[in-house]
């Protein structure tokens, strides 16, 4: 078979099952979210726009260039496609990308009148590319929600070269995460959102 082909296939395989356990945690509501995968080729394997995460299907699954361009023009990425491709621009070694809509990150970046929320003194923090202890933190950059996907990319790109090792979150809409492959950007995806969910925890103890 041809390599080509047997990475599209590779790559739709790991779609589909980020898919299924991202829905499976309450992360992609609805329609919600987006998953993507960097071809060995340099193209981008992403969800088709306007599918459910937890009934993926192999047709759901396109591939589009760095620009977001879709290989067939009867294909239709989300517009939030370019934002995956502005990460995969800026780290050449990223392999995959998630975006989900938890509750955790929707009220919290909702609540927090900061540029970004900071998770501190946690274990799961070492899941996070560059930390090796529990007393560290992290900051997760906030950004306001915006319809104008290439606008709110403008609005992003700059904090790139501070390497958001957690990634980063729109305010009520949700996280975007990456890494090498997709078993580490699921484990960061996992980490991130169960420290945003022991901080809303914590938030409703001290109300």
């Amino acid at each position: 078979m041809d390599q080509t082909v047997t990475d599209f296939a590779r790559a739709v395989q790991d779609i589909l099952f980020a898919g299924q356990r991202m829905d499976q945690r309450g992360w992609v509501p609805a329609t919600a979210g987006n998953i993507s995968r960097k071809l060995a080729d340099g193209r981008i394997a992403i969800t088709r726009s306007g599918c459910h995460k937890g009934f993926l299907q192999a047709v759901d699954v396109i591939t589009v260039d760095m620009q977001g361009k879709p290989h067939s023009p009867e294909n239709r990425p989300s517009a939030e496609t370019l934002l995956h491709c502005q990460i995969y621009r800026h780290f050449p070694q990223v392999g995959a990308v998630l975006h989900g809509h938890s509750v955790a990150s929707t009220v919290l970046s909702m609540e927090e009148e900061t540029a970004a929320l900071t998770l501190a003194d946690y274990e799961v923090l070492k899941v996070f590319e560059g930390q090796t202890t529990h007393e560290t933190s992290v900051q997760v950059p906030l950004f306001e929600n915006d319809q104008d996907i290439a606008r709110l990319a403008e609005v992003v790109e700059p904090f790139f070269g501070t390497g958001m090792p957690a990634g980063y979150i729109i305010r009520g809409h949700g996280v975007y995460v990456w890494g090498k492959d997709m078993p580490t950007a699921l484990a960061r995806l996992e980490g991130l959102e169960f420290l945003l969910a022991c901080a809303l925890e914590r938030r409703k103890l001290h109300a």
